[in-house]
């Protein structure tokens, strides 16, 4: 994107990025799930038969086609098919796909929703297995980089749909989650596959092409199985609107926060929490890190291969004082339940120096990143000290599924904080940066924070989040509460020449809410801004809720469509703790204290 007067100079360079929640760690899996990966592995291995046999097996069409309409001449859809697919954004490639899928002209509506996961869960693993396959290609850095990306995302993917298929599938005991869950798990399941795409939009050559043929119409079929998920869903998806949803969910507004029980989601156990309030002198860590040797282990990247796979319970990571600077390091996928602990912020630094200059997707730049369900991290500063020359440069990138960030310094200029996916909270932190510093389609709820813009390059402006929901069933979004929008020291005598926003949309149904929080006057009186002249003004969700301070005014604030003053406590409520990522039942068990309702 270029250095224009309306948006802050942006070098992302994808068309894809212009436009267009698991529940807590489990161990090995159940009897239904090792059924559900039987049927996988089988269906792998005929997806291979199938491939060496040049057997072409139909994966869909990402719009209507000729095609598809002569094929429907012959094969007539179910009403129910029918009645499911006319609920979908890509209803052409639904009938298509279900009709190609044994079993579906004899259910019913409701069937189909098992179905249809399956069918996709088949897809993705096809996928998978392919792309696999291409790793003997000549790749050069940033196609590597975007390739590699694509891998872990798939993998991620075929988890997500694995536990959604469990959740929905005929039978199940009701142990494997709620339907809260299986949006979480979709959403997330789609924001992999826009994030596969968005890193292989600057790519050329035959790594591009024959990826993008192995991924073809994977986020229509996610973005399918949502559709159908929420059509038959008893429970409104989100609890929040989505243009004119009519408001359908009842406030759960917790009162008094004096008792630190109190102040954290429910999804935080008792020892969880007490691990939160402890000081570090009296936490029993399983592993430590010290860079002089008196530790369990000299490296964090050590750390973390120590630590069991698909742990049940939570394993104590304890990382002394000190500055370290470590390449890849990640809490992958298997790695569960892990918690991070620092000897406090600017005591323990977490940095590295990665950006996209270096021929590196976004997703690849982050000092840290985190994709276990479970994570949490506290008293830790996560630094990218690339600065603002080298774009977009990640301090910490956040994948997990029940994540927590508590009491952390998140540090960087452009794209610092990566909120990836599925439900996080992010409490008493501060977070700094300049363009889009805080960004991603994870449902996160920021409590308590400073949240400080930065003095930019020459010619650009400050924009605080780019939140990317790209599907409007997505249960995804940006909710501030009760924070500090800041200006730092060297931006605050020169803020006329560098305007800060609170936002603007990256995708089509991007969706920000600042709620009860300070605003400095640093901030526009217009307060957000275009991403690309009308581009998503019509289907974007940006709220304000009785913010304060110089910059909280909104009498000249912005009139576009999506954008409204909340005045209704009723819709204000749907953005808390308690109700957009239902933390009243998975925090409590973090320790992490939390502010559930609106109360402050």
């Amino acid at each position: 994107m270029g250095y224009g007067r309306l948006q802050p100079p942006d070098t992302r360079g994808s068309s894809s990025y212009i436009g267009d929640q698991s529940p807590p760690p489990q161990a090995p899996p159940s009897k239904s799930k090792k059924k559900l990966i039987i049927l996988s592995i089988l269906s792998i291995t005929l997806i291979a038969a199938a491939a060496v046999s040049s057997v072409v097996l139909i994966v869909g069409r990402s719009s209507p086609s000729a095609n598809s309409s002569a094929s429907l001449l012959h094969r007539k859809p179910t009403q129910a098919i029918s009645d499911a697919c006319s609920k979908t954004r890509f209803p052409s490639l639904c009938v298509d796909s279900l009709l190609d899928f044994p079993g579906s002209l004899n259910a019913s509506e409701s069937d189909l929703v098992h179905i249809s996961f399956n069918m996709t869960l088949q897809h993705l693993n096809k996928a998978l297995y392919l792309s696999s396959g291409l790793s003997n290609l000549q790749m050069d850095p940033r196609a590597k980089s975007a390739y590699q990306d694509c891998l872990e995302l798939l993998d991620d993917s075929v988890d997500a749909l694995t536990r959604a298929l469990t959740t929905v599938a005929p039978g199940r005991d009701g142990s494997a989650g709620s339907s809260q869950d299986v949006l979480t798990w979709l959403s997330s399941a789609l924001t992999n596959q826009d994030t596969c795409g968005e890193g292989l939009a600057d790519v050329s050559g035959a790594v591009k092409e024959e990826l993008g043929q192995k991924l073809k119409d994977l986020s229509e079929l996610v973005s399918n199985c949502l559709a159908i998920f929420t059509a038959t869903s008893s429970n409104d998806f989100s609890g929040v609107p989505i243009q004119n949803r009519r408001l359908l969910m009842e406030r759960d507004i917790m009162g008094d926060n004096a008792d630190i029980s109190r102040d954290f989601p429910r999804w935080l156990g008792k020892k969880e929490r007490r691990l939160l309030a402890l000081p570090v002198a009296q936490i029993q860590a399983d592993i430590i890190v010290s860079k002089d040797g008196n530790g369990t282990c000299k490296t964090i990247s050590e750390a973390i291969k120590k630590a069991p796979e698909y742990s049940s319970r939570r394993i104590v990571i304890y990382i002394k004082a000190g500055r370290y600077e470590e390449n890849n390091l990640k809490v992958g996928r298997k790695k569960t339940n892990l918690m991070f602990i620092g000897d406090g912020k600017g005591v323990t630094t977490i940095t590295g120096g990665k950006s996209v200059s270096e021929s590196l997707t976004t997703f690849h730049t982050a000092s840290f990143a985190a994709t276990g369900a479970g994570f949490i991290a506290r008293d830790i500063t996560f630094e990218n000290y690339a600065g603002p020359a080298k774009h977009q440069a990640v301090a910490l990138r956040v994948g997990a599924d029940h994540a927590v960030v508590y009491r952390c310094n998140i540090i960087g200029y452009q794209d610092t904080f990566y909120v990836h996916s599925n439900r996080q909270f992010i409490r008493e932190c501060a977070i700094y940066g300049t363009v889009d510093f805080i960004f991603g389609n994870a449902a996160v709820v920021f409590q308590n924070c400073s949240i400080f813009a930065r003095k930019p390059m020459p010619s650009q402006k400050n924009t605080i989040t780019a939140q990317n929901r790209k599907d409007p069933n997505q249960n995804t979004g940006m909710s501030i509460h009760a924070c500090r929008i800041l200006a730092t020291p060297d931006l605050q005598p020169v803020k006329g020449s560098f305007p800060t926003y609170l936002g603007r949309p990256w995708k089509m149904y991007s969706r920000v809410v600042y709620m009860l929080s300070y605003i400095g006057d640093h901030v526009e009186p217009r307060g957000w801004l275009e991403w690309n002249t009308t581009f998503a003004l019509d289907t974007l969700y940006y709220g304000e809720y009785m913010n304060y301070g110089p910059g909280g005014a909104v009498g000249q604030r912005v009139k576009w469509p999506g954008y409204r003053v909340i005045t209704s406590i009723v819709e204000a409520s749907k953005f808390t703790v308690a109700e957009f990522i239902y933390g009243s039942s998975w925090l409590p068990s973090t320790g992490v204290a939390f502010l559930g309702g609106l109360s402050v």
